[in-house]
């Protein structure tokens, strides 16, 4: 488990720096990206990237519901085990394409902060991302210290471990909001005006 948890690190690092770089070097983005002809390819991989996205963590959020109820220890365990591996080797990766093809894509169009209902999804984005950073992360890192505690054929979960898979559901749970509004804004597009706009007229 430790070997998926260092690859979810550095998907995030990656994702993180081409944030942190797009936010503080526009410029060198928007020439790079700037080529009308990268915008279609940009459009697929980004819709194609954000649906899978959303699917997976819709579905493992169900699958995890069915193995904690089931209170069979073998069921949880592995569907646990399983659900973080998908994180990082295959929602990790696709969240770091999502980002790119959308920085491109914004890029083609003006910016991030120049058109209202992407700057309110990206600031929206950002704050579900480091809301899951912050408490899913460390409980998985309790969560499998706790399981590299157990003997392999337990029946019988012991309380903790369930608590912590319980509060690491909700906050699963609780990023699919963020989620499904920045579909409502992508599909949607209201008229909001740009984010830099309301913070210079204040």
């Amino acid at each position: 488990m430790s070997k998926v948890s260092n690859l979810l690190k550095c998907y995030l690092g990656i994702m993180a720096g081409l944030i942190g770089f797009g936010l503080v070097f526009p410029t060198f983005f928007k020439t790079l990206f700037s080529h009308p002809e990268f915008y279609i390819y940009a459009k697929f991989f980004h819709v194609l990237s954000v649906t899978l996205v959303f699917a997976n963590a819709v579905i493992g959020t169900l699958w995890e519901t069915r193995g904690l109820l089931s209170k069979n220890a073998q069921i949880v365990r592995y569907t646990y085990k399983t659900v973080t591996w998908m994180d990082s080797v295959f929602t990790a990766p696709l969240v770091v394409l999502s980002v790119l093809s959308g920085i491109l894509m914004a890029t083609s169009l003006g910016g991030v902060w120049t058109i209202g209902w992407l700057s309110v999804a990206f600031v929206i984005f950002l704050f579900s991302g480091l809301f899951w950073v912050m408490l899913d992360i460390p409980t998985q890192y309790r969560v499998n210290k706790l399981f590299n505690a157990l003997t392999e054929n337990v029946e019988v979960l012991p309380s903790q471990i369930t608590r912590l898979l319980w509060f690491r559901l909700g906050v699963n749970l609780f990023s699919l909001v963020p989620l499904i509004i920045i579909f409502f804004l992508m599909i949607f597009k209201p008229e909001i005006a740009p984010l830099q706009e309301l913070f210079l007229h204040r």
